[in-house]
């Protein structure tokens, strides 16, 4: 059996990790997946409980002393495929389509977990590997990894390595390489509003009671100035400032104004005045609702005042913000703007991310930019994640080993949408990429 048609056996199992349903779906993958690093000779591989679902482990020693330690990361969870018929084809039964893998997870993030296999299957065959290879597959990466600082808290011996590499996420397009320094963090919380303690009629308790709904949306729109900037008091009071350098890096990035206007679908773009939209999305912090319901939502009208509202909120944070933090800054600007006649609950979600940064000066950012150039021929755009990696911070924190990304997927192949897919070459880039990557790593870190 070909890699491909393997590739196909690990995608046909929907280890969909956020749906107490696919439990044991997710534990059949983190079985399959572990049972084919042994196959490749990846050395002491176990699938390693949590409170949720497992980690993947397994290790690989150098074939020379004194190599430095590499831990390759990535994640064999992947997130629901709703909705269902938006999709051309099953997201668990994978198809090749113009050289493209469709389904669910082929993107984000099992193909850059199986060509990371492949790859290191390939360098133990052709006689060993320049660095001992480590490999932290998770089954939570979806879920925002809330079990994965205990396990490498309680596993420090076995995780301890002098740097990690990541599988997941890529460039912005097949023939562009990012060099990536940094991701965002996160924080999340819930807003319920309380007015009267059923539904009322809207002719009795228009006038007489504040209606929830109402309530709600002062409070959100208390939260941004009309030019986007957050007004949350404090809100800004940790940021470090983005550098000239920086900024003139992320002036080079193949991004503009049009580009972005074109992929969303909106007629002009917004933000925070005084930043790029590309400095904005990469390194300045953000808050989003990212839902908002309450009341009558049928067919029709329904003339009611609702009993409570309810509003998700999440921020992406950035160096060297706190995600505790900016929650009790919210919370309590939450308070200060509360309108009367209401009563509000605000439930925490969870302790947060921080956010990851990497100097661009660390020599595994050399070794990474030499090994671009040389796979794609051209100097790779220096950026940050907008999105979130946890594990990133939790490397650093508990091990002490920064993080580089080195994932091989593009931004047009739909990652978290129907009709996800990973294109065939960019697998093989990685699978051919990385051994390449470790070779210079071994120089870099010695």
């Amino acid at each position: 059996m070909g890699y491909i048609e393997e590739f196909f056996e690990f995608l046909s199992i929907p280890s969909v990790g956020t749906m107490p349903e696919h439990k044991q779906d997710t534990l059949r993958a983190a079985e399959w997946l572990r049972q084919r690093m042994a196959q490749a000779g990846i050395q002491d591989t176990k699938v390693l409980a949590t409170r949720g679902q497992p980690t993947v482990y397994g290790k690989v020693t150098a074939k020379a002393p004194g190599a430095p330690t590499v831990l390759v990361y990535g994640h064999y969870d992947v997130q629901p495929p709703d909705p269902l018929d938006q999709w051309l084809t099953p997201p668990f039964k994978p198809e090749i389509r113009d050289g493209k893998v469709f389904a669910r997870g082929a993107a984000d993030n099992k193909g850059g977990v199986f060509a990371a296999v492949a790859a290191a299957e390939g360098m133990i065959r052709g006689g060993g590997s320049p660095v001992n290879l480590k490999f932290f597959f998770e089954g939570e990466e979806e879920s925002g990894s809330p079990n994965a600082p205990g396990l490498i808290a309680e596993n420090k011996d076995l995780f301890a390595s002098d740097l990690a590499v990541s599988v997941d996420g890529g460039g912005l397009d097949p023939g562009t390489p990012v060099a990536c320094t940094g991701s965002k963090g996160i924080c999340g919380l819930e807003i319920e509003v309380t007015g009267p303690a059923g539904d009322m009629h809207s002719g009795q308790g228009g006038g007489v009671v504040n209606n929830p709904l109402n309530a709600l949306a002062a409070i959100m729109a208390s939260m941004k100035h009309l030019d986007g900037k957050v007004a949350v008091e404090g809100f800004y009071d940790d940021v470090i400032p983005l550098t000239q350098a920086e900024r003139e890096a992320f002036a080079r990035a193949p991004i503009n104004d049009e580009m972005l206007k074109r992929s969303t679908g909106v007629p002009e773009l917004y933000g925070e005045s005084g930043y790029t939209a590309v400095e904005r999305m990469m390194g300045r912090p953000t808050l989003d609702v990212n839902g908002m319901w309450g009341g009558f939502q049928g067919t029709g009208t329904k003339t009611v005042i609702p009993s409570k509202a309810y509003c998700k909120i999440t921020c992406r944070l950035v160096a060297d913000q706190d995600p505790r933090k900016i929650v009790d800054l919210i919370d309590e600007h939450i308070k200060k703007h509360t309108p009367r006649g209401v009563t509000v609950k605000v439930t925490r979600g969870g302790m947060g991310v921080k956010a990851y940064l990497i100097s661009l000066d660390h020599p595994a950012m050399s070794a990474l930019i030499k090994t671009q150039k040389e796979l794609y021929g051209k100097e790779p755009a220096v950026m940050r994640l907008g999105g979130t990696l946890p594990v990133s911070r939790m490397f650093l924190d508990t091990l002490g080993c920064h993080l580089i990304f080195f994932g091989a997927s593009s931004a047009d192949e739909r990652v978290h949408a129907p009709n996800e897919f990973f294109r065939v070459e960019e697998f093989e880039r990685l699978r051919t990429g990385l051994p390449v990557l470790l070779d210079e790593l071994a120089k870099a870190l010695r």
